[in-house]
């Protein structure tokens, strides 16, 4: 059992002090100015410094710091003071190193081993912190993510970037969080048609309007094979429907919402709020898991979608900070969302056969958003571990590297860096969020402090620039309640609008040292699913190999769960698309396996066809039944590899003029022009006869590289369902 005690010294004699612990897990201790974790120690002399004397994994490439020392001029930040030397010696780290990451064109470098700007790596960050504590550099960082169409750029991720990477509208919500910070309404002015035309053109290309989810790869989680089975492939990816990337479509448009009524766009302002709230809606409907009390990552399995039902830190931190989580289910997130001995996991439970990256992992930025998350929905436990998850590293590593192996905490990971961004950034949020209770609305700042007892203290904050202020705060004792709040000697509530934040200002807050109601953590340690089965259909059999240490396996049909046995066959003559399940003997679930379909289809060659943007196709479709048929391409794009650049090929798909929707043709590898795979599946109902299908090149279908988009086809396959 994890202890969280009050944070004190006790006197032991005559002058000898020792550290009261703040917090211990299995894995390590936070003592006082300290962080022990086995043989290894990190302390903070000063304010200034961290010694270390942690030695990473032998045999790996990267080397790890043993101190930090201040190197760069902080002063002109906000200056933290509070009684724990180690606490201020971490945040003093991340100024430090935030003072690194700014380039000489005042853009936001992504961390020391990656230069540029990356659009989900500067968004989470700015959406942090660095909105205000770098506002320049973050608008410019923004602005240059943005192509010559006037759409976000989406990064380079799996299949070719944009529609299979889809999370690109995180940029909407730093763009926002700029503003509620600067108050520029020529910076509002610039960004509300990128929004607006960005969000219309993915609602157009990816929204399932059966769902009402948003398709395509798990917000930031852009390696393949990290997060999914590995039958997968980029155009099974598109197709998904995911929690963390649903919830920031939600987010964004609820921005465009706020930004389209203070511009006076009364009616787009109407459609961008139901659009949020549908997107919220469909995801407590289709990703709400009761039984687990969070939500599911995402949906997959081509044409019935089923459930991955593993926790994922980032999309249920963002679903309570966002309001997509009813207040009743954000706690119950907090209580039940798996939290190991090191933190809480990037998602849960790992990949057996995958190596540390996403996979089994800790990313302190996402550990960041966890903790602000705790806080919002009152867990003081969590909130405490979410400190320590994201301090452990920091003083141990004298650094913010970006990711840690979860099993054992140490960075060897299949790729890491020091002065990361977006973990710097996390680290000096959890000082101005949650025990500061910094909050920017669009009108002016709000405070609303959460100190956990463990964390009691009088703390001071000097030099917050907000606007034409400059504030000096302090807050004393500890709770999630208020009992005084003071600007400038005088009374008044916990916000000052933005139109009076000027001059000096001195805000004083004391806490009403309140005890905050008692709330779980789900305290376990990271877990391995089971292999993935590989199955296969002989006959009207469904057949796959037995996988070691399985206690079962769940047989699915048409996305529904049919049966449970132990055997490794299944009776397959009713029609349908199968898929097995493993489960281990403590009840974790692996991957569904690849669908295998029974149905009645026909196939039709299309020989080759080489498809541009100027090409059309037209193929002549015969069926002898009415119902429902699936359309589904395959396809050659050797115009990059699986796991970068942006050549997707996209198309638009219509039956006898009618649009079916968007065929999505991602890379399978650079050069690999005779590697055939499938597109994703489209639906159409059609009457007995002869229909024409379409293939073309509309506007929507453009891609990130705007100049190529091509792929070669081979052929349709159309099934009925």
């Amino acid at each position: 059992m994890k202890k969280i005690l009050f944070a004190a010294l006790t006197c032991i004699g005559a002058g000898a002090v020792t550290a009261q612990t703040i917090v211990e897990t299995p894995a390590y201790r936070w003592h006082g100015d300290t962080i022990t974790q086995g043989v290894y120690m990190a302390t903070a002399p000063s304010a200034t410094e961290i010694i270390s004397t942690y030695s990473a994994q032998p045999g790996y490439y990267m080397g790890i710091d043993k101190e930090w020392r201040l190197k760069n001029d902080i002063s002109s930040y906000p200056r933290l003071s509070t009684p724990n030397t180690l606490h201020e010696a971490i945040y003093n780290m991340g100024l430090d190193e935030m003072v690194n990451a700014v380039e000489p064109d005042t853009t936001l470098r992504t961390g020391k081993e990656w230069a540029g700007v990356w659009t989900r790596d500067v968004s989470y960050s700015i959406l942090l912190s660095m909105a205000y504590m770098q506002p320049e550099a973050s608008r410019i960082s923004l602005m240059k993510k943005v192509d010559p169409l006037g759409r976000i750029i989406q990064d380079t991720g799996s299949g070719g970037a944009w529609p299979v990477s889809t999370d690109r509208e995180i940029w909407c919500a730093a763009a926002w969080e700029v503003y509620k910070v600067t108050g520029d309404r020529k910076w509002l002015e610039y960004i509300y048609p990128i929004i607006k035309r960005s969000l219309e053109t993915d609602r157009e290309a990816f929204y399932d309007t059966e769902t009402g989810l948003v398709r395509g790869e798990t917000s930031f989680i852009d390696w393949r094979e990290q997060s999914h089975p590995r039958w997968m492939q980029c155009a099974d990816i598109y197709n998904s429907e995911t929690l963390s990337t649903s919830v920031v479509h939600a987010r964004a448009w609820r921005v465009l919402g706020e930004a389209a009524s203070l511009l006076g766009h009364k009616d787009v302002a109407r459609d961008a709020f139901a659009q949020a709230d549908a997107i919220a809606a469909a995801v407590n409907e289709y990703l709400w898991m009761e039984d687990k009390g969070y939500y599911a990552m995402y949906l997959y399995g081509r044409d019935n979608l089923i459930a991955n039902p593993r926790a994922e830190t980032l999309g249920e931190s963002l679903a309570i900070m966002w309001d997509v989580a009813p207040e009743a289910r954000a706690k119950k997130v907090t209580e039940n969302n798996p939290t190991t001995p090191f933190g809480v996991t990037i998602f849960w439970p790992s990949i057996a056969d995958i190596p540390s990256y996403h996979n089994k992992s800790l990313w302190p930025w996402v550990g960041a958003w966890w903790g602000l998350a705790n806080a919002k929905a009152g867990n003081e436990a969590g909130v405490m571990e979410a400190f320590g998850s994201v301090f452990r590293p920091a003083a141990l590593f004298a650094t913010n590297k970006e990711n840690f192996n979860i099993e054992n905490g140490d960075i060897a990971t299949e790729l890491n860096s020091s002065n990361m961004l977006w973990c710097l950034s996390g680290n000096i949020a959890l000082t101005h969020r949650i025990l500061f209770g910094i909050d920017f609305d669009k009108d002016g700042l709000a405070f609303r402090p959460f100190v956990p007892e463990a964390l009691a203290a009088t703390r001071t904050l000097d030099g917050f620039k907000y606007r034409g202020a400059m504030l000096d705060i302090t807050v004393s004792g500890f709770g999630s309640e208020i009992k005084s709040f003071k600007v400038n000697g005088k009374e008044q509530a916990p916000f000052i609008p933005a139109s009076k934040a000027k001059g000096k200002m001195r805000v004083e807050i004391v806490m009403a040292d309140n005890e905050i109601p008692p709330m779980a953590v789900n305290r376990t340690a990271q877990a391995v699913a089971p292999l993935t089965p590989i199955a296969w259909l002989e006959g009207k059999t469904l057949v796959w190999n037995p996988i070691e240490y399985i206690n079962r396996y769940i047989i699915v049909r048409d996305g529904k769960r049919i049966a449970e046995t132990k055997a490794t066959t299944c009776d397959a003559s009713v029609p349908g698309v199968y898929q097995v399940i493993g489960v281990s003997d403590e009840g974790v679930e692996g991957f569904a396996s690849e669908p295998r379909s029974t149905r009645e289809g026909q196939y039709i060659p299309l020989g080759k066809s080489d498809n541009n943007k100027a090409s059309v196709v037209n193929i002549p479709v015969t069926v002898d039944k009415e119902g429902d048929y699936l359309f589904t391409f395959s396809y050659a794009n050797g115009e990059g590899p699986v796991n970068t650049e942006n050549k997707c090929a996209i198309r638009t798909l219509s039956v006898d003029g009618k649009k079916a929707g968007m065929v999505v043709m991602p890379h399978r590898g650079k050069g690999n022009w005779d590697e055939y795979g499938w597109s994703n599946t489209l639906r159409a109902r059609l009457a007995p006869g002869t229909h024409t299908v379409t293939l073309d090149f509309r506007p929507e279908n453009e891609n990130m590289n705007i100049e190529t988009n091509h792929a070669v086809l081979g052929g349709l396959r159309v099934e009925r369902e």
